[in-house]
């Protein structure tokens, strides 16, 4: 069950009314028992910038270079103190 805002398209109090996302009721008022409209406010999340989608290319490059697999201990300091 989800919660929509109703306001009343008379007094234009605003209420709540829980139903299911797949229902569109016809929903009054409380107070007066005239028609409410479903109220549709914008959502409190804002992209800004670049970088928010998989398409999206960084400038520049990013990439490291690779280490040898075969001897990940080639430059290490107790290798060569043996």
């Amino acid at each position: 069950m989800a919660r929509y805002d109703y306001k009343c398209t008379a007094c234009g109090k605003v209420f709540e009314v829980e139903h299911p996302m797949s229902e569109h009721p016809h929903v009054t008022c409380p107070d007066c028992g005239a028609d409410a409209e479903r109220v549709f406010e914008p959502s409190g999340i804002a992209f800004k910038g670049s970088g928010f989608y998989n398409t999206d290319q960084r400038g520049g490059s990013s990439s490291t270079a690779a280490t040898s697999a075969a001897d990940p201990c080639a430059n290490c300091e107790h290798k060569a103190a043996k």
